[in-house]
């Protein structure tokens, strides 16, 4: 069966993005984005890939598909980049987006509980949820693993994590390590009740 995996950058406060969307505050680590380029390399969208030095038929390791909210999605539309992940299937949840002219992307207005326990029993990679908070409080059953990438920077105020309800949902760390710049990343595996 395959994992959700919730992997996004966070502030040491608890944020994802500042109040409008903003992560150029996040320091940039080259040991961190070398790393990952190697580690996970389809988290480099693929406009970008070339500029990395990452070649276009680079394969997935980790992940296949990749689901957004309308918030993650909407910087690449509005460049003009229908499909930031062509390397993968792209799932953007919005009840407002009009469908995208491109095989790669679906824009979904239903329920995400219920595609994503669909694709987590589809044969491929682990499914990554790459973003936003509403669709990850949505989803927070259905994360089996987070990827944390903390870095070391107070926000104050912005996007949380997750955004619902009071939610108490244990992870255990599996593994963690930090770059030059002091940012952690931290891999946490859901606890499963015995």
């Amino acid at each position: 069966m395959r994992n959700l995996v919730y992997y996004v950058a966070v502030t040491l406060d608890g944020f994802i993005a500042g109040p409008d969307n903003e992560v150029d505050f996040y320091p940039v680590g080259d040991d961190l984005s070398a790393w990952f380029t190697e580690r996970i390399p389809e988290v480099v969208p693929t406009h970008i890939r070339e500029h990395v030095g990452l070649p276009a038929d680079t394969s997935n390791r980790e992940w296949d598909t990749v689901l957004m909210g309308r918030a993650t999605y909407e910087p690449a539309l509005a460049a003009g980049i229908a499909s930031p992940y062509d390397h993968m299937k792209q799932y953007v949840f919005s009840t407002t987006l009009a469908p995208v002219d491109n095989p790669q992307v679906e824009v979904v207005a239903g329920d995400p509980v219920e595609l994503v326990r669909r694709l987590k029993k589809e044969e491929g990679l682990d499914i990554w949820l790459c973003g936003g908070a509403h669709l990850a409080g949505q989803l927070i059953d259905e994360v089996d693993r987070l990827i944390l990438k903390s870095y070391p920077v107070i926000a104050g105020a912005g996007i949380p994590l997750f955004a619902g309800g009071f939610h108490p949902t244990r992870f255990a760390v599996t593994e963690r390590r930090e770059f030059g710049n002091g940012t952690q990343v931290t891999w946490l595996d859901r606890m499963r009740p015995e």
